[in-house]
């Protein structure tokens, strides 16, 4: 039987590295190019060594219209729009946690509009914990645009793109579900139906604002290997075997980890200074997610969103 320290320091431990150090790369990467190109490359590399290795199997092939429709549609609001407006934020100015905090409402939304939506059971409980959860953010947001002059308010209410873009995604994705309309792909075969549609989504945004400008300088080189191999296949294997060991819910409850890691990973990075209300907001944004993942909640987990 492994130990509580063992499981700690295990694939749990793993994965919140891998999935938060995505927020720290980009904004390593971003002094370099634009976040839109940022995006591009990055997809299209991923896109390219996913279709090598599915080649490799004999398994790159068309899966058909609809299977490849609806995860393209998911894939392109789950991995580009999330994305884009998560580097937008941060190439505006806008501190790696404050973002986080931001997206780390996607779960509680979902879990709440699910019922309204998609007809399920949605108690008080979830509700309370959203509103908490929310607060908890407009705390932390509205004390940064009060005291932060050199980032535009609109750099602090981007990343609320975000989360309404993958909020979309996972219940699109549940909904096809339940209706029997949707065909469960292998992972790798669904990374990169993804990534190939979200290349061709971001490939005007790349062009046409930026020329896919990229300075080819050995931290790019290094930073976008990084989120390639590191975080979109590394993360992305090591949430998969977490959810074969564990429940649904339990491994969605990692993703509210992400404030208070991205949080330290910039302090450690960039040197990134909490101040007073980025604790209160953090502590009443746990309250919630607390209120909704207590022991024996049942609570639908996300869509894993693209990391950044």
């Amino acid at each position: 039987m492994p130990t509580v320290l063992g499981r700690l320091l295990g694939l749990e431990l793993l994965f919140v590295f891998l999935w938060n150090s995505g927020f720290i790369g980009a904004e390593y990467g971003l002094p370099y190019t634009g976040p839109w190109s940022l995006l591009f490359w990055r997809y299209l590399a991923l896109a390219g060594l996913l279709a090598l290795w599915l080649a490799a199997r004999g398994r790159l092939g068309w899966t058909g219209r609809r299977t490849v429709g609806h995860t393209a549609l998911v894939g392109v609001l789950a991995h580009g729009v999330w994305l884009g407006c998560v580097l937008v934020a941060l190439d505006m100015g806008v501190p790696a946690g404050i973002v986080a905090l931001v997206t780390a409402l996607q779960p509680l939304l979902t879990g709440a509009l699910s019922g309204p939506v998609l007809g399920e059971r949605t108690d008080a409980r979830q509700w309370l914990g959203l509103t908490l959860g929310f607060a908890g953010v407009v705390v932390a947001v509205g004390a940064r645009l009060s005291a932060d002059a050199a980032t535009p308010a609109l750099g602090y209410l981007i990343p609320f793109g975000s989360v309404a873009a993958i909020t979309i995604a996972s219940l699109m994705q549940r909904r096809w579900s339940r209706m029997g309309a949707s065909t469960h792909l292998p992972l790798d075969t669904t990374l990169f139906w993804q990534s190939a549609a979200t290349t061709l989504a971001l490939l005007p945004l790349a062009w046409g604002l930026e020329g896919f400008a990229a300075e080819p300088a050995m931290p790019f080189v290094v930073t976008m290997a990084w989120l390639v191999v590191a975080v979109s296949l590394g993360a992305y294997w090591a949430m998969w075997r977490l959810l074969h060991r564990d429940e649904a819910t339990r491994v969605a409850s990692l993703f509210y980890l992400s404030p208070p890691v991205t949080m330290l990973m910039a302090w450690a990075a960039f040197g990134d200074v909490l101040i007073a209300t980025d604790v209160v907001g953090l502590a009443v944004a746990g309250a919630g997610v607390l209120l909704v993942y207590r022991i024996g909640a049942r609570s639908p987990p996300p869509v894993p969103p693209a990391v950044e």
